[in-house]
């Protein structure tokens, strides 16, 4: 039976949380969900700008650590996260769900890319290139959002970032997610003008669909 959004925590942080107070919390909140303590949670929220390496980051893809830089634990390479991008962290207990991590990152991306088309924005996943990618207005195609997770004890950590309206600069700092032969973009650039709150709320409305898709049912 597919999980109410009811008997989830949503949180939405509406002053920049830094990124290592967050990790922090998550990881806690990760171990009480895994001993039956804490409900689980989906939280969003933006960071002051840092950059991120995860389990696979390459030094040399490092370009020019202007920001701090945090060795975040979840899966992927370089990643940054600053004011105008909007971050959803999900701790989300699998072991009710069929424990399969495939089916969990393919429902997140599911679930990004329907809410994005909701604001008429086309975009899709690829097979071998991690993220979010819809065509820039330069007609090629760029990232619009990232993914990266991590799963302890079977409950998730992280999850996924999407570009309201960052400042794009900040990612030429880094090669992000490894990927250099492709730009990235953002719902601004593409002449979306969206709040926050806005986003959330698209998430939410949509995230029965998600948790169906992610306990292999449909809503």
């Amino acid at each position: 039976m597919v999980s109410a959004p009811e008997n989830i925590e949503w949180r939405g942080a509406q002053a920049p949380v830094p990124y290592r107070e967050a990790l922090a919390e998550m990881q806690a909140r990760n171990a009480a969900v895994a001993a039956d303590e804490a409900r689980e949670l989906v939280w969003l929220l933006e960071h002051p700008p840092v950059y991120t390496a995860g389990t696979s980051a390459d030094p040399d893809e490092l370009l020019d650590p202007r920001f701090e830089v945090v060795e975040a634990g979840r899966g992927g390479r370089y990643t940054y996260h600053g004011p105008g991008q909007r971050v959803g962290y999900l701790v989300l207990d699998l072991n009710r769900r069929g424990k399969d991590v495939r089916r969990f990152v393919h429902a997140v991306e599911g679930w990004v890319i329907e809410t994005l088309a909701g604001f008429g924005v086309e975009s899709w996943a690829v097979d071998g290139r991690v993220g979010i990618w819809t065509r820039d207005v330069d007609g090629r195609e760029a990232k619009i959002g990232a993914i990266g997770v991590r799963v302890r004890r079977w409950v998730t950590m992280h999850g996924f970032s999407v570009n309201l309206d960052p400042d794009l600069s900040h990612f030429t700092g880094i090669v992000p997610c490894g990927i250099d032969e492709f730009g990235v973009t953002s719902l601004a650039r593409l002449g979306i003008a969206l709040a926050p709150q806005e986003w959330d709320a698209a998430l939410r409305q949509s995230a029965p669909r998600f948790l169906a898709a992610l306990e292999g049912e449909t809503a």
